[in-house]
């Protein structure tokens, strides 16, 4: 017998479509918000000014991240997922799914490093 689960993510401040889930910590507490395009784009342009001044305590992400894309496999430990999020902010075309060519890995590693 075989079964299908989808996960389908509505935005948690408008109930419309959400293409993005964030996790985030704030004094010592974690969360997690299902945001569209433009709550997200709003989030990190509010977000961008404390972010380009705070230190960087841990990796990407501490906690399995619910997706509906495969897992990356590329050894990295960042999601294809994140990593297609990002290129697409850059303007770079990235596929839904498959691997996510080493150019465009190598960018994204090197813009968070």
């Amino acid at each position: 017998m075989a079964r299908r689960t989808m996960l389908i993510l509505e935005d948690d401040l408008d109930a419309t479509p959400a293409q993005h889930q964030v996790t985030f910590s704030f004094e010592g507490v974690s969360y997690e918000i299902d945001l569209n395009e433009e709550h997200y784009s709003e989030l990190q342009e509010a977000m961008a000014p404390w972010v380009s001044h705070a230190r960087r305590v841990s990796g990407r992400r501490t906690t399995a991240k619910r997706s509906s894309s495969a897992p990356t496999g590329g050894g990295s430990g960042t999601s294809a997922t994140a990593i297609r999020e990002w290129a697409r902010t850059q303007g770079i075309e990235v596929s839904d799914r498959g691997r996510v060519p080493a150019n465009v890995r190598a960018s994204y590693e090197e813009a968070h490093a």
